[in-house]
């Protein structure tokens, strides 16, 4: 007979009116429009059928007649506000008493304002708050599972699934609970709290506990809403399972005493700042008698058949333990896409693996026991990491070049300005220059620095230095001074590449340097023209792709730079792996836009030149000034452009400006996080319809490129969605936690890379590289 009116009123107030009508709605179902229960729960839909808060009683019931099976429907709506499960609990206890002639046995009505009244005697408000401080006074960050944090739901994109436990471990879990003294709610509670921290990345878990609410009202059997929701804290890792589940018990035990204490001042006392949640994720652990579960599936008069149920709550996951004392059901409704089978699973394995840790090894930290299925662990560890593909692992990145060069030696590989050189020239320029460089004594491994402005030169000596068998060391001339000398002391190159346009940078990055390398100038040539043109041979040098192509410095999270050892069989399989992607070829044009000190340049360069394209090497002028570039993609004709998002949304800009058309069939992302939604003047342009745009993350560690995505105008419209795609075919990616284990499907953790393209590790950091 309760109501609600708020309207005019200072404050929302509770009316118990006298008499109140209930409603019963008789529907004629259509058999030609599927189901009958299927037609019901159509119609009847809570999520768009709402009950008004108004008018009492807040309960509508539907009937109608099945045709087909020859039976009567009852759709029972009941808002949650005016009850919970020990109501509905006595109210099928009553309709089964009613079906079956026992009337008179009928417990006398409960008024529910004698509930409220024995509730409100009981903890003062000042005990509740310092029990809740000294439990959540510490928290400031809220758990939110999977990254879920939005607790204003309305249920309707909540997915729900149920399944039993077996009952081999429901007798495991009993028999645990029995030795240590505590309750079978204490042991759910834990591995839920496991599940959360696996699911979140965090030792210390808080999630809503739903609390009976009726310990202190005297009267279990009363209707109406009674039940409390209240925050619950674990501290989960290094504590030993059995001291962690006895631990449970006693904060559960402490918690009761509090069960009427106010959610809103609860989460008040915790650090975490509103509008954040405390909590994203609620359990709820309710114990039936077996008889009492029975009523939902048929009652004692065997005259009511339970069909289905379904209830909401604002929280984006909830799961629900139902224990019969016979066995224990959970029903996990979680918001999609998230998948409510795999919340199931994973309090199901954590239970298992709990009962197994206290049978056979109690001082298991609660950290280790494990909540993935062994089918998830096979899937995440294995079946999306069964990533093998074949490259030419033999070859060097220069002998690949070679290849292209002698298909095909009067194509232009080069352009500068107005310099350009063909593939044959190239090669020869960088034949004479390595064979120098061997005379000079380097050998495979050796590091040969290069300090050079942007020109053909530089490109030659990068070539030069992979045919000697050294590892080329770039240092780029815009870098500070300290940054370069630190290089140079780090790397102790055998020799040094430059020329007039970076030797003020070099000379001034070089001085105390000891010992001094030698120091070639790449515009005085006259030292190495009689050197011969042809290529020297990998073997009699004892080159192989297991050496050394490249050290790149990185300065990581640490600031300190760090130089990364790559080998050339890292860099052949990124383009062996990535061309069934793209298809590069001798049509493409490509551009040198990114410093050769940073590892995008080695995806430019090479990929231009191993697959016979030509390379507009763009100068350090043109790359600062966005409309100059895109100027130079278009008169040069460029088909394949490599940026960072950030260079790129300028260039959008530039591209308003300069509305002409272009010859970009590929826009290659990588060296910084993509937000696609920047995209979306890019993609709203005609112009642009036949550009694909590809996201590829990666590390200087991992070679350049880790994953592969393809981008399209909808992920513009996900503001807070930053894809990366799949790995490449030879690499594995996994996600860890703190502990390095594998996170569930969906929630945040940590990625390692695995595969033929992580790089060999750090010069001369062996704690640094073994760490990694």
């Amino acid at each position: 007979r309760t109501g609600f009116v708020w309207e005019g009123l200072p404050a929302a107030a509770q009316i118990v009116w006298r008499k109140a009508q209930l409603s019963v709605t008789e529907v004629v179902l259509d058999p030609d429009q599927g189901p009958a229960v299927e037609q019901l729960a159509r119609r009847f839909d809570p999520r768009h059928h709402r009950i008004d808060l108004t008018e009492a009683p807040l309960l509508r019931l539907v009937v109608a007649h099945d045709l087909e099976e020859n039976r009567w429907l009852l759709l029972w709506l009941q808002h949650h506000i005016v009850e919970d499960y020990s109501s509905l609990s006595a109210i099928y206890a009553e309709i089964d008493l009613l079906l079956a002639g026992q009337a008179a046995q009928l417990a006398p009505p409960q008024p529910f304002r004698t509930l409220v009244a024995q509730s409100r005697l009981g903890v003062p408000t000042e005990e509740h708050e310092r029990f809740f401080r000294d439990m959540l006074g510490d928290i400031d960050e809220p758990t939110a599972p999977f990254g879920l944090t939005d607790v204003h739901l309305d249920g309707d994109a909540i997915a729900e699934a149920n399944i039993t436990l077996p009952a081999a471990l429901n007798t495991r879990l009993r028999a645990q609970a029995r030795r240590l003294g505590v309750g079978l709610a204490s042991l759910c509670h834990l591995a839920w709290g496991q599940v959360l921290a696996r699911a979140s990345g965090r030792d210390t878990v808080v999630f809503g506990t739903v609390l009976f609410g009726r310990m202190h009202a005297g009267n279990n059997n009363a209707l109406g809403p009674c039940i409390n929701t209240l925050p619950f804290r674990l501290d989960l890792g290094a504590g030993r399972v059995e001291d962690s589940a006895r631990a449970t018990h006693a904060r559960l035990a402490d918690l009761l005493r509090h069960e009427q204490a106010s959610l809103a001042m609860a989460q008040r006392c915790s650090g975490v700042a509103a509008p954040a949640p405390l909590f994203s994720a609620i359990l709820n652990c309710r114990h039936s008698s077996p008889s009492s579960a029975a009523s939902q599936d048929g009652t004692r008069a065997a005259q009511i058949a339970w069909i289905s149920g379904e209830e909401r709550t604002n929280y984006p996951l909830t799961l629900s333990v139902d224990d019969t004392d016979l066995n224990i059901s959970l029903t996990a409704q979680i918001v999609r896409p998230h998948a409510p089978e795999r919340i199931c699973a994973y309090m199901a394995q954590a239970l298992a693996s709990l009962a197994d840790a206290l049978e056979q090894a109690p001082a298991t930290p609660v950290r280790e026991l494990e909540m993935l299925p062994a089918s998830e662990r096979t899937l995440l560890l294995d079946t999306w990491n069964a990533t093998e593909a074949p490259y030419p692992e033999h070859l060097c990145v220069h002998q690949l070049f070679e290849a292209q060069a002698a298909r095909d030696p009067e194509a232009v590989a080069l352009v500068h300005e107005d310099e350009t050189l063909t593939y044959g020239e190239l090669d020869a320029r960088a034949n004479r220059l390595a064979h120098h460089l061997i005379a000079l004594g380097v050998e495979p491994d050796d590091r040969v620095a290069i300090c050079v402005e942007r020109s053909c030169e530089m490109v030659v000596g990068l070539l030069a230095i992979l045919k000697a068998g050294g590892a080329y060391v770039p240092l780029d001339p815009a870098y500070p001074s300290e940054r370069l000398a630190f290089m140079l002391a780090d790397a102790g190159p055998r020799a040094i590449l430059t020329h007039e346009a970076a030797r003020e940078a070099l000379d001034a990055a070089r001085a105390g340097l000891a010992p001094a390398p030698t120091v070639l100038d790449l515009n005085e040539t006259a030292p190495w023209d009689a050197q011969p043109s042809t290529s020297p041979d990998p073997t009699s040098l004892g080159l192989t792709s297991r050496n050394l192509a490249y050290i790149i410095y990185t300065s990581g999270s640490t600031g300190t730079p760090k130089g990364v050892l790559v080998e050339h069989g890292n860099v052949a399989r990124l383009f062996a792996v990535t061309e069934p992607h793209y298809g590069f070829g001798k049509e493409d044009v490509w551009t040198l836009f990114h410093s050769f000190s940073f590892d995008f340049s080695v995806w430019e360069i090479w990929s231009a030149l191993l697959y016979g394209g030509r390379l507009v090497v763009v100068p350090r002028a043109v790359a600062r000034a966005s409309a100059d570039f895109y100027r130079l993609i278009r008169d040069q004709g460029v088909t394949v452009l490599n940026q960072t998002p950030s260079a790129f949304r300028n260039l959008i800009g530039a591209q308003a400006d300069n509305p002409g058309a272009h010859n970009l069939r590929l826009v290659i992302f990588g060296g910084e996080e993509l937000d696609p939604s920047m995209l979306t003047a890019w993609w709203e342009r005609a112009q642009n319809r036949d550009t694909l745009l590809i996201n590829m993350y990666g590390i200087t560690e991992t070679t350049v490129h880790v994953t592969y995505c393809p981008l399209a105008p909808e992920d513009g419209a996900h503001v807070n969605r930053r894809p990366i795609g799949r790995p490449l075919r030879d690499l594995r990616l996994y996600l860890l936690d703190a502990y390095r284990q594998p996170v569930p499907l969906g929630a945040v953790g940590e990625i390692y890379i695995g595969g033929a393209g992580v790089a060999r590790g750090y010069l001369n950091r062996p704690e640094l590289t073994a760490e990694r």
